[in-house]
């Protein structure tokens, strides 16, 4: 795509008259404004009719100190996105300017250090909500870059001349984000590369979301790779977030970035002027969510490779990479924002790239390098971790532990729950058309694509993840993992590698031979939120309940990778259709079939229980026979 088609740039705020005539065309866009005397939108269940829509309001620079940003919080009763005469400024709310942060005086008014290529924004504090745009996204920060970005394909940020006078920020008052009762959505990587896939978005996970109205308070936060690389589909992103019923934010992923930015001070500029703040945090009832921008692009030897764990960042210049890492202000500004922090609240970190994960649990670049210092920040916290990256669910509790988490960081157990939250993309939109016309896209641990939300109710929280075109139910698939599947799996493995003769055929998966049951064969249930704490139990034709077992502890141990650890439901798609392999799962589950079951039908009964009590039971059939 040549620079002429990159997406057209927009105006983030409303600018009020004083001194709009000073401002040139290129350095700001003038927003008309709603009249002063436009009322309240009425209360009601429908989101359309009750959002809060407007700007931010930027005063234009008068001769002003061009070191101290000034502005204002305030609760904007007519929602013009105006400070009026009478409308009052809100105390104790907290602005920052990504690295300092302060909290207002009664009258609503601030104070911070301005610096060149800042965002400034503000935590939108439990009982008010901050205005959305036309396409339901949260309006809370000013970026300020005087001069503009570097030359970007994708635009970068518009310069946006000196300092204005005043940078306000108005809020409504809301019932909805002050209920201590939330459910938070966290879609994870919604990454389509073109327009097919934008298409498979719509009509799969976007269109859930459309249906639901449970979301209004904390809206759903999009976890990075919003796109895929084309910076220009953030315009179709938009269109998608314009069929949502909340607030929507964004935080930036490793496919968001500006690759043609010489320096990571800029990697970011195209997806902080279209859709938020590199980090940012936000208040809904007692929860305090933290949206952390974990990638550093190009990461360099000096910084990154410091501990000589990255050797793929010795060359910025002529082989740019990228690298999960806090920057020096987002450390010192998350340190900050956690001491503004209630003891009292839920703490949900957010991030693209896991703070730990157990896809990559051996890799130094695919995880935080400063997971320590935010471990050691949430001392003593109610805190999760959620995250995208992995294209996986991972459901870990307080005391997991992996090889590779002692190995690369001196981990020594989780202090808290940390999520992968799974992908709206699922495995990049591969393999077979589902009869609703998306991919299927079974993940590398054997997942299918779709959202996770946090239930929150105080402080806790319980965990579930809805499958796209699913209802909450459908949490586990079942499968049969046989020595002739076994076989198979190498054997088409091998196949597909030359594609020469005839591609060896798996049959019916679930048709069980003798043999197979003499040479040990595990029912096998892929728990997709199963962690430690579940248990699964299978019934055969109506008998006792068995114990299956989890083939992944988390209690120190690495990957068990290989067929016979594989998701052979996930497997019999993917080595046919396309895709990743899912040859390792956190959540597997896998009971040895009795070796003297008759020939014939039979049905095994699967009941999973989660870490909280809650119940969900899936049924197979399979059969038995003397001989293949």
């Amino acid at each position: 795509m040549s620079p002429s088609q990159a997406i057209p740039r927009r105006g983030r705020a409303v600018v009020t008259a004083l001194g709009a005539m000073a401002l040139t065309a290129s350095s700001v866009t003038v927003l008309t404004a709603p009249s002063a005397t436009a009322a309240p939108a009425p209360k009601a269940a429908d989101w359309d009719a009750t959002a809060y829509r407007g700007q931010v309001e930027v005063i234009p620079s008068n001769d002003n100190d061009q070191s101290v940003l000034k502005g204002r919080v305030f609760v904007d009763r007519d929602r013009d996105s105006r400070t009026d005469a009478g409308e009052r400024g809100l105390s104790g709310v907290v602005v920052s300017n990504g690295r300092e942060v302060v909290k207002t005086d009664r009258q609503g008014n601030y104070e911070l250090p301005a610096y060149d290529n800042m965002t400034v924004f503000i935590t939108q504090p439990a009982g008010y909500q901050v205005p959305v745009d036309e396409f339901n996204i949260a309006q809370f920060h000013y970026n300020h870059l005087p001069e503009g970005s570097p030359e970007l394909r994708y635009g970068g940020i518009e310069p946006t001349g000196p300092l204005p006078s005043a940078v306000n920020f108005p809020l409504t008052q809301s019932r909805e984000t002050k209920d201590a009762e939330q459910n938070c959505v966290i879609a994870g990587d919604l990454q389509f590369y073109n327009m097919r896939e934008v298409g498979y978005a719509r009509d799969g996970a976007i269109a859930d979301l459309a249906k639901r109205d449970d979301y209004q308070g904390c809206g759903p936060l999009f976890i990075g790779d919003v796109v895929g690389d084309d910076l220009s589909l953030y315009s179709e992103v938009k269109d998608l977030s314009r069929q949502l019923n909340g607030p929507v934010r964004f935080l930036p992923g490793n496919h968001d970035l500006d690759f043609d930015a010489e320096t990571a001070e800029h990697s970011f500029d195209t997806f902080r002027e279209q859709l938020a703040p590199a980090y940012f945090s936000y208040d809904v009832g007692k929860t305090h969510v933290i949206a952390l921008n974990t990638v550093r692009y190009p990461c360099t030897p000096d910084v990154d490779n410091a501990d000589g764990q990255h050797p793929n960042c010795n060359d910025p210049v002529n082989r740019p990479a990228y690298n999960g890492r806090l920057g020096e202000d987002q450390l010192a500004w998350l340190e900050r924002d956690i001491a503004t922090t209630p003891s009292d609240k839920l703490i949900v970190v957010a991030s693209h790239i896991p703070l730990l994960t157990f896809a990559d649990e051996g890799s130094p670049v695919h995880q935080v390098d400063q997971v320590n210092e935010v471990h050691e920040l949430l001392e003593g916290r109610k805190a999760v971790a959620v995250a995208g990256h992995t294209h996986t669910i991972e459901n870990m509790k307080t005391g997991d532990l992996f090889k590779g988490w002692n190995d690369i960081f001196g981990i020594e157990g989780l202090p808290f729950p940390h999520i992968v939250a799974g992908a709206i993309s699922g495995d990049w939109y591969s393999g077979a058309l589902t009869e609703d016309g998306y991919p299927i896209a079974t993940g590398r641990d054997g997942a299918r694509p779709g959202v996770l939300t946090l239930n929150i109710k105080g402080n806790t929280f319980k965990e579930r993840f809805t499958v796209t075109g699913e209802s909450d139910d459908f949490q586990m698939q079942l499968g049969i993992n046989s020595p002739h599947y076994r076989d198979w799996y190498v054997a088409r493995q091998a196949w597909n590698r030359d594609e020469e003769g005839e591609a060896p055929q798996l049959g019916d998966g679930r048709v069980v031979s003798k043999a197979d049951l003499a040479g040990t064969t595990w029912l096998t249930t892929n728990f997709w939120m199963g962690a430690t704490g579940s248990k699964v139990k299978v019934s055969i034709d109506g008998g006792k309940a068995q114990n299956a077992v989890r083939t992944q502890e988390a209690r120190g141990e690495g990957q068990l990778v290989g067929p016979e650890f594989s998701d052979p439901h996930a497997i019999a798609q993917q080595l046919v259709n396309g895709g990743s392999l899912a040859d390792r799962a956190i959540h597997l589950w896998r009971l040895k079939l009795p070796t003297d079951l008759k020939a014939g039908t039979h049905r095994a009964t699967v009941t999973a229980t989660d870490s909280y009590g809650r119940e969900f039971t899936e049924s197979m059939i399979f059969k038995v026979v003397d001989e293949r």
